[in-house]
C-alpha cells in the first residue's frame, strides 16, 4: 500500500518520505528506530537538570504570551507550576499554543530542560492534558533516522497506521523450529515492539529477534554463494615463472605479500573458482600483489580486469601498474566515464579481440557494450565499495568460464566479522608493511592546542607539505526541542571550510569534498589537492579510501571521539605515503575514560588489526564500520560489535538449515529464501 493512502500524509508528505526510501506501509514497518525516549518517567520541576529530556506534570500559570523577534521567528511565552516550583516555556513559531494551553488548566509535558536548576525552563515541549496522557507522553517513543522537512512525529504517524494494518496473526518468516530452539518470540510481536514497545524488555525481546533474522539471511545467503562457486568449479591455470615481474619491482616482497601470491596462485591451480579477499593494512603493498597474480593469469593466457570504486583510483592504478607491466608485454588499458566515446570504443575493441591484457576501470567496466574476449580474472580494490551483484555482474563479461576473482581491502576486519561479513570469500591477511615505510606520529589534543596546531599547520604547508581536516559532519544535527537561533557544537563541513578560509588561513589554498557533493566535483576537489593545487583539504570520511598523496604530511580529525578506532586508521593513512615526517593530530571535544582509553590505543599502535580488535571490544553497540559503505550489507538493526553472540548462533543455525535444504527449497524455508534473495539484490546496489 503505498503511504500516500495514509491517513494525513496525501502526496506532498509521501513525498518528504519517499526521501527517505519509505514508499509503501511494508517499507515503514522495517524503517527501524535509531534511538528511542523514554517518556514514561515523571519528574517534579524541583528536581529538572538542565540537558536532560523529561516528562513533567505542571498547571499552565498564565495566558500564553506572543512577540514577534525578526522574519520567520515568533516566540510563544507561559510559564507552569506544581507543588515543587515554577517554569518558563517557550514555543518557537506555534501559535497554536495559544488556544491549546488553558491557564489553570493541568497537562503533561515532555521536552529537553535548558536554563538553570535553579530557573529550568521547556523549549518547543510536546504535551497533552493531564489524564489523556499516552499518545505523545507517557509511554516509550521511537526516534527515526530522517531528513530536512520531515519531523519524528510525521514518521511516528505514518509507521503507527502502517504497523495498523499488519494482521494480527501474521505469517512468520523464521521456521517455527528455529524460534523454539533460539527461544525468539513471532514476528508480529517483533514489528510492533521495535518500533512502540510497552517495557524496555519487550524492546529487547524484539530486537533480538530481529538483528537474529538479519544475520541468519546473510549467512545464508553468503554461504550459499559459496558453495555455488565451488560446484561450478573454475579454469585450471598452470604455475608461471615470474622471477622477471620480481626483478623489475625493484624491492624485496614483504612476507605478508608472498603468502598473499602464494594464495591466490594456489587457489587458481586447483581447478576450483577462485573467491579471495586480501586484507593488508594501509600501505601493505596489495598493488604488488594484484601485479604478480595478474600476471599469472595473463601468461595463463587470460585476460584481467582491474575494478576500482573511483576515476582517480583507478587513473592511479594504471600510472603505477601500467609501465612495469608493459615491460613485461602485457597490453594495459584504462576504461573511466571521463573518457571520450572515441577512446571507449577503442578499449572496447581491444578487450573483445584480446589484444588487451589489462583493462584498469571503474564502474565502466560494468557497462553495456563492454566484453572481453577471455576473461580469467577479476580484481577488485576496496571491495566493500562494490556489492555482492556488481561482483557478479563484472564475471558475466567474458564468453569463457567464469573468471577467479581476487578481492582487496586496506580496511582491517576482525575475524569473527571476517567470516560474517565475507562467508562467500577465502580471506588472506597481510601483516606487516614494506621496509621503509615510517608510521605515522599521533596526538591527541584538546582546544587549549589550537593555535599551536594552526600554527604547526602553517609550517608544514610552508614547507611545501599538504594537510587534511576531517570533519563528522555534513549538516548540524536537528533537535525537535533546540532554539532554532542556537549554535551548535559539532564541526560541520561547510562552516568548517568558511572559518579556515575566511578567518584562519586566508593565505593558504582551501579545498572542500564531502558525499553530497556531485561525483565529478568530489574528483575535481581530489585531483586538485593530488597535484599541489590545494594546501588544505577539508573533507569527511569520504576521503578514508581515496588517492595517494605522497605530499600530505598532517591530517587533522575534528571531534575524534565521534569515529571508530578502524576508521581514525584509515583516515591517518591518508598521510605517510611519502618521504616526509608524516602527522596526526586528534581533537577531542568531549573527554571520559573510555574516550581516552581509545585514543590511547591510537597513539600507541599503528596495527590496524589489533586496532580493529580494540575496536570491536571498546565501542560496544554501535557501527564497525561508520559511515555506511557500498557493499558492506545494510543491517537495520544487527551490530556487529554488541551482538557477536548472534552472530555466531545465526552461523551456527545457517549450517544447519543448509545442511538439509542446500537451496532452500522446502516450504519451511521459502519465507526465508525471498529475504534471502532481497538481501543479496541490495548488497549489489551501488
Amino acid at each position: 500500500m503505498d503511504v500516500k493512502y495514509l491517513k494525513g500524509i496525501g502526496e506532498k508528505r509521501a513525498g518528504l518520505l519517499g526521501k527517505l526510501g519509505l514508499f509503501t506501509c511494508g517499507d515503514l514497518v522495517e524503517y527501524y528506530p535509531r534511538a528511542y525516549e523514554d517518556r514514561t518517567v515523571y519528574k517534579k520541576l524541583s528536581e529538572l537538570e538542565p540537558g536532560n529530556a523529561v516528562c513533567v506534570r505542571a498547571t499552565v500559570a498564565q495566558p500564553v504570551t506572543h512577540s514577534f523577534v525578526r522574519q520567520g521567528l515568533d516566540l510563544y511565552k507561559t510559564a507552569v507550576f506544581d507543588e515543587s516550583g515554577m517554569m518558563r516555556l517557550t514555543f518557537f513559531n506555534a501559535p497554536y499554543v495559544q488556544d491549546s494551553l488553558i491557564q489553570g488548566e493541568s497537562y503533561v509535558f515532555f521536552g529537553r530542560v535548558t536554563g538553570t536548576a535553579l530557573s529550568p525552563e521547556l523549549n518547543n515541549p510536546v504535551f497533552e492534558p493531564e489524564g489523556k496522557q499516552g499518545r505523545v507522553t507517557g509511554r516509550i517513543l521511537p526516534k527515526y533516522p530522517s531528513t530536512a522537512g520531515c519531523p519524528q512525529s510525521l514518521l511516528r504517524n505514518a509507521v503507527e497506521q502502517a504497523l495498523e494494518k499488519l494482521p494480527d496473526s501474521m505469517p512468520d518468516t523464521l521456521p517455527e523450529d528455529v524460534r523454539r530452539e533460539r527461544g525468539l518470540c513471532h514476528l508480529g510481536f517483533a514489528a510492533r515492539n521495535i518500533h512502540f514497545p510497552q517495557t524496555w524488555d519487550a524492546l529487547e525481546v524484539a530486537r533480538r529477534r530481529l538483528v537474529f533474522e538479519e544475520l541468519l539471511t546473510l549467512q545464508l545467503g553468503l554461504v550459499r554463494l559459496k558453495s555455488r562457486s565451488l560446484r561450478a568449479g573454475g579454469r585450471r591455470l598452470q604455475k608461471v615463472d615470474l622471477s622477471d615481474f620480481y626483478s623489475l619491482l625493484g624491492f624485496e616482497l614483504t612476507d605478508g605479500q608472498k603468502a598473499a601470491i602464494a594464495d591466490a596462485e594456489r587457489d587458481m591451480c586447483s581447478g576450483r573458482l577462485m573467491g579471495r579477499l586480501v586484507q593488508g593494512d594501509v600501505g601493505s603493498g596489495k598493488t604488488a600483489v594484484a601485479a604478480a597474480c595478474a600476471l599469472m593469469a595473463i601468461r595463463g593466457g587470460c585476460q584481467v580486469a582491474l575494478m576500482a570504486p573511483t576515476e582517480i583510483l583507478a587513473e592511479q592504478h594504471a600510472q603505477s601498474l601500467a609501465p612495469l607491466m608493459t615491460r613485461l608485454g602485457v597490453d594495459v588499458r584504462l576504461l573511466t566515464g571521463r573518457m571520450t566515446a572515441a577512446q571507449k570504443k577503442a578499449v572496447r575493441l581491444s578487450l573483445a579481440s584480446g589484444e588487451a591484457g589489462l583493462c584498469i576501470g571503474t564502474h565502466a567496466l560494468l557497462s553495456e557494450g563492454v566484453g572481453f574476449q577471455d576473461l580469467g580474472l577479476i580484481i577488485m580494490d576496496e571491495q566493500h565499495r562494490f556489492g555482492v551483484r556488481q561482483r557478479a555482474g563484472l564475471s558475466e563479461k567474458s564468453e569463457g568460464p567464469p573468471p577467479h576473482r581476487l578481492i582487496l581491502s586496506a580496511t582491517p576486519i576482525p575475524r569473527t566479522l571476517s567470516l560474517t561479513l565475507f562467508g562467500d570469500l577465502d580471506v588472506t591477511v597481510m601483516r606487516g608493511l614494506p621496509p621503509g615505510r615510517k608510521p605515522v606520529k599521533t596526538y591527541v589534543v584538546d582546544e587549549a592546542y589550537r593555535v599551536r596546531i594552526e600554527n604547526f599547520v602553517r609550517k608544514q604547508v610552508g614547507l611545501g607539505r599538504q594537510v587534511y581536516c576531517i570533519c563528522p559532519l555534513i549538516d548540524e544535527p536537528a533537535d525537535e526541542f533546540a532554539d532554532p537561533s542556537a549554535p551548535t557544537g559539532a564541526a560541520a563541513v561547510d562552516k568548517y571550510a568558511r572559518r579556515l578560509r575566511e578567518e584562519v588561513f586566508p593565505e593558504l589554498r582551501v579545498g572542500l569534498v564531502h558525499g553530497r557533493m556531485k561525483g565529478k566535483d568530489k574528483e575535481a576537489a581530489m585531483r586538485s589537492f593530488a597535484r599541489g593545487e590545494t594546501d588544505i583539504l577539508v573533507a569527511t570520511t569520504v576521503i578514508e579510501v581515496g588517492v595517494d598523496v605522497p605530499n600530505a604530511s598532517l591530517i587533522i580529525v575534528e571531534n575524534a571521539e565521534r569515529f571508530g578506532l578502524s576508521q581514525l586508521h584509515q583516515l591517518r593513512g591518508r598521510v605517510g605515503r611519502g618521504v616526509h615526517e608524516s602527522y596526526c593530530v586528534l581533537f577531542l571535544q568531549t573527554s571520559n575514560e573510555t574516550s581516552e582509553k581509545r585514543m590511547e590505543i591510537m597513539r600507541s599502535s599503528n596495527d590496524g588489526f589489533a586496532i580493529a580488535e580494540a575496536d570491536l571490544d571498546l565501542r560496544g553497540p554501535g557501527d564497525f564500520f561508520g559511515d555506511r559503505q557500498h557493499g558492506l550489507p545494510v543491517f537495520k538493526l544487527a551490530d556487529l560489535s554488541g551482538d557477536t553472540g548472534l552472530v555466531r548462533e545465526a552461523r551456527e543455525t545457517a549450517a544447519s538449515i543448509l545442511a538439509s535444504d542446500p537451496e532452500l527449497s522446502l516450504p519451511a524455508h521459502r519465507a526465508l529464501a525471498g529475504r534471502v534473495d532481497r538481501l543479496m539484490e541490495n548488497m549489489g546496489r551501488d
